[in-house]
């Protein structure tokens, strides 16, 4: 079983794709449906995402072991214009796609563990993990 999987993301199908990944990787992991749930909803966030605001991008899903813990890995990088103020998006209800706002905060709720970087001009890298129980 390879640890590391990714769907690069140009079109709204892919979007689909990196979902069906997750969903999949999440599955063989042991994960129990409402965790497979919640990991597919943040992929398709994170991949939502690159897909509106940055063009293009990927989703990379990899497969943890660290001191016996077994857990999913999703990093969502792109190249894009990056995030002007990412306290302001990490701010609940606050969407600039006219979606409900849930957005990248729901994303930090359903995970363990959410790291945000972006350059302006630059683009944006998410990493988000969550460990099996």
């Amino acid at each position: 079983m390879e640890s590391e999987s990714y769907v690069k993301i140009m079109t709204e199908w892919d979007i689909v794709a990196a979902r069906q990944l997750g969903r999949n990787v999440a599955k063989e992991l042991g994960f129990g449906t409402v965790d497979q749930a919640r990991i597919t909803s943040v992929i398709s966030e994170l991949a939502r995402n690159i897909y509106l605001y940055a063009g293009q991008g990927e989703i990379i899903i990899e497969r943890l072991n660290e001191q016996g813990k077994t857990g999913l890995k999703v990093t969502a990088a792109d190249n894009g214009p990056g995030i002007q103020n990412i306290r302001r998006v990490m701010e609940d209800g606050i969407s600039s796609s006219g979606g409900l706002g849930a957005g990248l905060p729901g994303v930090k709720r359903l995970m363990d563990h959410f790291d945000i970087s972006s350059s302006i001009g630059e683009g944006t890298n998410i990493q988000v993990v969550k460990w099996l129980a």
